[in-house]
C-alpha cells in the first residue's frame, strides 16, 4: 500500500468501541438490514446482509446500513414489534464480527416534508376519501408529518401536517426500544437519523421549517429538544456505554425553499449557519451523542449531501473540519472524499475518519485493492445516481421515479450485482460459444467482458481506433474525470481477459461473421430536426469531441441532461451560453436524480445563464437563432455558435434475430444503467 494512505489504517474509538481503520461505509437508502419500502413490511433483509458481509470481508472499518424507519412505511408496524428480525440480526452480527468490522444500525425518526412522495401516491393523498381509504396500508399523513404545516419538498401543492406531541413521544419511545433490541442482538452502536439533510429531526432544529409555539419550537433549546430527548432515551435504555452516532449536517446551504447555495457562493443562510452549528454540535455532544457523521445540505440543496460529478471533490471537508474544533467526540466527513485528501485530513487531526458511500456499490473490493496497491483496478463511481438514488422531479411533478425503483434503492448503474444478486450473477456457460460483439462502446465492452467471464470465446469489433463509443464524448467535459477513469477501467478489463479486440474494423454484414451469437452494440445517431439553417449548427457530440470550435456566445438547443451539461461546461470555459428548451423545465427525464438536476438548475439561476423554457427553435441564422415562446412571440437570440442537443435515435446495424441480440442505445436510447443492465440481460442467457 502507498504510505500516503497509512493514516486511514490506524485504530480509533467511538465511545468504548474500537474501529480497526478510519474508513466508514456510510448509510444509503435501500440498504437497510430491515428491508426498504416493501409491501411485506419489515424483515431481516438477506440481500442487504450479503452486501455488507462482502464489504466487511474487504477491510471496511465501520459499516452503517441505510435508514431503518422506526415505523414501517406499509402497514404501520413498529420495528420493535418484530422480535424474529432481531434474532436473525444477532446471527448476522456474529458473522460481521468475525471479519473484524464493526456495525452501527441507523434508525430514522422520519422524513417529514422531505418524504419523496411519488406521482402515483400524491393524488391519493390529496383526496380526503382516498387518503382515508389507503391509510391502513400507507398512512401518508404520518409519513409527511412535519414540525409545522409547510409545503412538501416534492409536491409543492401538498401541505404537510403538523406532527403532534403524542407522535413525537411515540418516536422517542421507539428509538429507545429498537436501540435496545439492536444492542441485545450484538450491534455495536446505533446512529440517529438525523439532524441532517433536512430530514424530520433536522426540520425540527431549523427555524426556517419549525414554526411551532410549544416546547419543540422557538428557542434554540426547544428546536433541538427532539434530538436531545432521543439520545437521552436511548442511553437510558441501553446504558451510557452503548455508542450513539448522529447523522449531522454542519450547514444547510439553503438560500430559500428549494433553492440551494453553490460552492464558494456568498449568500445568506436561511437554514443552520456555521455560527449556530458551532453551538449545536457542542450541545448535541453534551446531550449524549458519541460521534458526528457529518456533511452539509438539505433536500433544498441536495447536491451537498449527494454530490453529483459537478460538485468538487471533498466538498464538505472544510465545514466538517471546522466543526470538529467545537467537540471532543469523533467526527466523520463524507461527500466525494478522495482517499489521499482524506488520509491527510485524518493525519492532521481535522477529522477522525473518512465516510464513503456509493463507491462501495460500484466496487465491493476497493479497500482491499487500495491496500494491495492495485488502485488502477478500482472501478470508479461516476456520481450519476442512476441506480442508487434516482429520485427525480421537475416543475409541477412530485417524485417521478418509477415505483419499482423506489422500492429498490442502492442498486448500481455500473454494477448490476449490487443488491440484485438473485437476478444478476456470473454463471459459467453450459456450452462455450463463439460470440461476436459489434461496437466498442460501454455496452459492447460490458457484453464482451461478461461473455468472456462466462467462458465464451469473444471477438469485439470496433470500427474506430478508440474504445468507448459515444461515452468518449460524454466524458469529455472538464468535470467528468471519473467518466474518463471508467473508460480506462473498461479497457484494462478487456485486456485482462481472453478477448480478441479488432480495432479499425467495421462490420457491414453480420452474415459474414463466424459466430454462434452476435451482439449488436452500435449505439445511436443524433436526431436531425427540419429547421431552416440547421446546417449552420454544431452537433453536441462534435462539440464535446472538440471537432468543432465555438465562439463566445453560444445557444444550446435542448435543455435535457446533455444540453445542460454542455451549457455548464461552456460557462466553465468562460463562454456565454443560452439554453433553449421546448418543455417547461430543464432535465425532465425521469430517473435522473434531483441532486444532479437541482444543481444544474440552481447553477444557471445563480450565474444568470439565460434559460428560455417552453420555447421552440424556428430558424438558425449566421449570427443567432429565431425562437418562438409559449405565447407565440417570435424573437432573436444573438449567438456566434449554435449547438444542437435534441436527442438520439437508435442505430442498430441489423435487426434482432434468433442469434442476433441488439443492446444498449442501439436497442433503446437510455443511460449507462440501461446500457449495462441491458448487456447483462442479454448475455446471461447466452
Amino acid at each position: 500500500m502507498n504510505e500516503k494512505y497509512n493514516a486511514l489504517f490506524t485504530p480509533w474509538k467511538i465511545g468504548n468501541v474500537e474501529i480497526k481503520n478510519r474508513i466508514v461505509m456510510c448509510p444509503m437508502g435501500g440498504t437497510s438490514l430491515f428491508g426498504w419500502f416493501e409491501l411485506t413490511g419489515c424483515h431481516f433483509d438477506k440481500e442487504a446482509a450479503q452486501l455488507f458481509l462482502e464489504r466487511a470481508n474487504n477491510n471496511v472499518g465501520l459499516i452503517i446500513p441505510g435508514i431503518a424507519p422506526l415505523r414501517d412505511t406499509f402497514w404501520g408496524k413498529w420495528l420493535w414489534q418484530n422480535p424474529k428480525m432481531f434474532e436473525e440480526l444477532k446471527v448476522f452480527m456474529d458473522e460481521i464480527h468475525k471479519t473484524g468490522a464493526k456495525l452501527f444500525i441507523q434508525l430514522t425518526a422520519g422524513m417529514g416534508r422531505s418524504w419523496a412522495i411519488t406521482e402515483l401516491v400524491a393524488p391519493l393523498h390529496k383526496n380526503k376519501f382516498t387518503r382515508t381509504l389507503i391509510k391502513p396500508i400507507i398512512d401518508t399523513s404520518h409519513e409527511l408529518a412535519s414540525p409545522s404545516p409547510q409545503k412538501s419538498r416534492w409536491a409543492h401543492d401538498i401541505e404537510c401536517p403538523q406532527m403532534t406531541k403524542e407522535q413525537i413521544e411515540e418516536i422517542i419511545e421507539a428509538f429507545a426500544k429498537t436501540a435496545k433490541l439492536c444492542k441485545d442482538a450484538g450491534v455495536d452502536g446505533v446512529e440517529v437519523h438525523a439532524v441532517h439533510e433536512g430530514y424530520l429531526l433536522d426540520q425540527f432544529s431549523i427555524e426556517f421549517f419549525n414554526k411551532r409555539d410549544d416546547e419543540y419550537g422557538g428557542s434554540f433549546e426547544n428546536r433541538y429538544r427532539f434530538a436531545k430527548e432521543v439520545v437521552e432515551a436511548i442511553k437510558e435504555s441501553c446504558g451510557d456505554d452503548f455508542p450513539v452516532s448522529l447523522r449531522y449536517s454542519v450547514e444547510s446551504k439553503m438560500k430559500d425553499f428549494c433553492v440551494g447555495a453553490m460552492p464558494d457562493e456568498d449568500y445568506v443562510e436561511v437554514g443552520r449557519n456555521m455560527e449556530e452549528s458551532e453551538k449545536a454540535a457542542k450541545y448535541l455532544q453534551d446531550a449524549g451523542y458519541d460521534m458526528l457523521n457529518a456533511d452539509n445540505g438539505t433536500y433544498d440543496s441536495w447536491y451537498w449531501a449527494h454530490p453529483p460529478m459537478y460538485m468538487p471533490e471533498n466538498c464538505n471537508l472544510k465545514s466538517v473540519a471546522h466543526i470538529k474544533k467545537f467537540v471532543d467526540i469523533p467526527v466523520v466527513c463524507a461527500g466525494r472524499m478522495d482517499m489521499e485528501t482524506g488520509a491527510k485530513a485524518v493525519e492532521n487531526g481535522e477529522i477522525d475518519a473518512v465516510g464513503v458511500a456509493r463507491q462501495f456499490l460500484v466496487d465491493p473490493q476497493w479497500i482491499t485493492k487500495m491496500i494491495e496497491d492495485r488502485m488502477e483496478e478500482i472501478k470508479p463511481c461516476i456520481c450519476c445516481h442512476a441506480g442508487c438514488f434516482n429520485f427525480s422531479s421537475s416543475k409541477g411533478h412530485a417524485n417521478t421515479q418509477d415505483l419499482k425503483d423506489t422500492m429498490g434503492l442502492s442498486r448500481c448503474a455500473l454494477n448490476p450485482l449490487t443488491m440484485q444478486s438473485k437476478k444478476y450473477k456470473v454463471v459459467p456457460a453450459k456450452k462455450s460459444k463463439k460470440i461476436a460483439v459489434i461496437g466498442g462502446g460501454i455496452g459492447g465492452m460490458e457484453a464482451a467482458i461478461l461473455c468472456a467471464k462466462r467462458g465464451h470465446k469473444v471477438t469485439l469489433f470496433e470500427k474506430t481506433d478508440k474504445l468507448g463509443g459515444v461515452f468518449i464524448a460524454a466524458s469529455a467535459p472538464s468535470f467528468k474525470e471519473k467518466d474518463r477513469d471508467l473508460i480506462k477501467w473498461y479497457i484494462r478489463e478487456l485486456n485482462s481477459l481472453p478477448i480478441d479486440v479488432k480495432m479499425n474494423t467495421e462490420v457491414k454484414d453480420v452474415k459474414e461473421l463466424d459466430a454462434d451469437e452476435i451482439i449488436v452494440a452500435t449505439g445511436a445517431k443524433a436526431k436531425n430536426i427540419p429547421i431552416k439553417g440547421v446546417e449552420k449548427s454544431i452537433e453536441a457530440v462534435d462539440f464535446l469531441l472538440d471537432n468543432s470550435k465555438v465562439g463566445e456566445k453560444v445557444v444550446v438547443v435542448g435543455g435535457g441532461l446533455t444540453g445542460c451539461e454542455i451549457a455548464y461546461e461552456l460557462y466553465l470555459q468562460g463562454k456565454k451560453p443560452t439554453i433553449v428548451e421546448m418543455l417547461d423545465d430543464l432535465v425532465t427525464t425521469p430517473g435522473i436524480c434531483l441532486a444532479n438536476t437541482s444543481y444544474l438548475r440552481d447553477f444557471f439561476t445563480t450565474n444568470k445563464v439565460p434559460v428560455h423554457l417552453e420555447t421552440s427553435l424556428s430558424e438558425i441564422l449566421d449570427d443567432g437563432v429565431i425562437v418562438k415562446d409559449k405565447d407565440g412571440k417570435t424573437f432573436k437570440i444573438d449567438a456566434d455558435s449554435v449547438i444542437m442537443s435534441v436527442g438520439y435515435n437508435p442505430a442498430p446495424l441489423t435487426k434482432k434475430g434468433r442469434h442476433v441480440h441488439v443492446i444498449g442505445d442501439a436497442n433503446e436510447v437510455g443511460n449507462l444503467r440501461t446500457v449495462i443492465w441491458g448487456a447483462w440481460d442479454a448475455c446471461m442467457k447466452l
